[in-house]
């Protein structure tokens, strides 16, 4: 038997580590790195909200949409939109052969922006 406040524990300090390693990547111009992180850090807080909800481990998946469904959250826009783009860098992670467009400097702090203002909505469900 899983220790549910552990998991939840876990999954939440980690995603909260991974939006501050996106926040020093994008600062020192490592762009796609640090959207790949944003990627990490939204993937991890669904996660914890998975643990809550379904009181077991999250599956070991990346699909920030189909994670969301088992949390059974309902993804509206802008963070619909912000999902979308996270889920293109999250690739270039895993799969070296895929590397996305780097956006403009501004473009990348505004997906900065709206991730973590995401991850303090999911955050605030716990």
């Amino acid at each position: 038997m899983i220790n549910i406040d552990k998991q939840i524990d876990y999954w939440q300090k980690t995603a909260e580590s991974d939006i501050d390693t996106a926040s020093i990547l994008i600062t020192s111009g490592k762009h796609v790195e640090g959207m790949f992180f944003c990627h990490l850090c939204i993937e991890k807080i669904i996660k914890a909200l998975i643990v809550r909800h379904i009181k077991d481990i999250p599956p070991r998946v990346h699909d920030l949409f189909y994670l969301a469904n088992l949390a059974e959250i309902k993804i509206e826009e802008p963070h619909s939109v912000i999902m979308q783009i996270l889920m293109k860098y999250q690739l270039e992670g895993r799969y070296p052969d895929y590397y996305p467009k780097v956006p403009s400097q501004k473009k990348i702090n505004e997906y900065l922006y709206l991730t973590k203002d995401l991850y303090q909505c999911f955050k605030k469900m716990l």
